[in-house]
């Protein structure tokens, strides 16, 4: 895989974990009501500090036995159960789903720093996905050492910032994301694009 291919499968496979409603998606929409999108920009800072901070220590730990094949026999399987587990389960949620959004009384803490912090930290979905399916993603960059997995959260954590800044800035504007087909739809073919991978990723182990 070169740094092209790896860039692009970071991009369709985090989509999906990014976009999909979770805890902090709800705190920056209920916060985002009246911060708008700069709110969403500083929930996306604490969540940076969190996340970053668990890519490295989980790629420091893969680091000394990455090229051993056992490890990505192991991995390569069990990240392609969890990818087809993750995929099928969203398309069933997102099917099935026609919630609306929080109200702006959902969130009482003016901190949106704290909050980005909180709610990644405290998600147990955002670390099952990293340690099940993010992981597989770090053992290929770091086929380029630490700097391909500096390379591969950056492709990955822009889109936490464009998605989070705009669901609050369109959360200000009375929009229901989480109603919309059109949400619903992309979802599920990001949640198509996860059986894809994880079908490749067992056959390639």
């Amino acid at each position: 895989m070169d740094e092209l291919s790896l860039i692009v499968t970071v991009i369709v496979v985090t989509a999906s974990g990014a976009l999909a409603p979770g805890p902090l998606f709800f705190a920056v929409v209920a916060h985002g009501v009246k911060s708008g999108a700069r709110g969403g920009i500083i929930f996306s800072v604490g969540h940076t500090i969190i996340e970053f901070s668990l890519v490295m220590l989980l790629a420091l730990g893969l680091h000394s036995v990455s090229k051993e094949p056992s490890v990505k026999l192991i991995i390569g399987v069990f990240g392609g159960v969890a990818l087809l587990a993750f995929g099928v389960l969203q398309i069933r949620e997102m099917l099935a789903s026609k919630s609306s959004q929080p109200g702006e009384g959902w969130i009482t803490s003016k901190n949106p720093l704290l909050l980005g912090l909180l709610f990644t930290g405290l998600n147990p979905y955002f670390i099952i996905w990293w340690v099940f399916v993010g992981v597989k993603l770090i053992l290929d960059s770091l086929a380029f050492s630490l700097a391909g997995v500096v390379l591969m959260y950056v492709a990955h954590v822009w889109m936490d910032y464009a998605w989070l800044t705009a669901v609050a800035y369109l959360a200000k504007k009375g929009t229901n994301i989480v109603g919309s087909r059109g949400y619903r739809i992309l979802m599920v073919a990001f949640a198509l694009a996860l059986i894809y991978f994880g079908i490749d990723s067992l056959v390639s182990s």
